[in-house]
């Protein structure tokens, strides 16, 4: 496990904590729901574009459905 250190203004860390209140979660989960679909999205979209270089379109279509249907969260 890592430490991870940032700085945010006061207003978006009192937001974070309703958000994680909200969700029945601690600030710590939250940050890592949320660097685990930033991280999805970003592995999803880098297998799109090594698909659609290869001129597979309906596997890239899929591929494409998935990420919407994930930023939908």
């Amino acid at each position: 496990m890592v430490t991870l250190t940032i700085h945010l203004p006061e207003e978006k860390h009192s937001q974070l904590k309703n958000l994680a209140r909200a969700r029945g979660v601690t600030v710590n989960q939250l940050m890592e729901e949320l660097s685990t679909v930033a991280v999805s999205e970003f592995e999803a979209m880098t297998r799109f574009n090594a698909l659609a270089a290869t001129g597979n379109v309906e596997r890239g279509l899929e591929i494409l459905e998935k990420l919407d249907r994930a930023s939908a969260l």
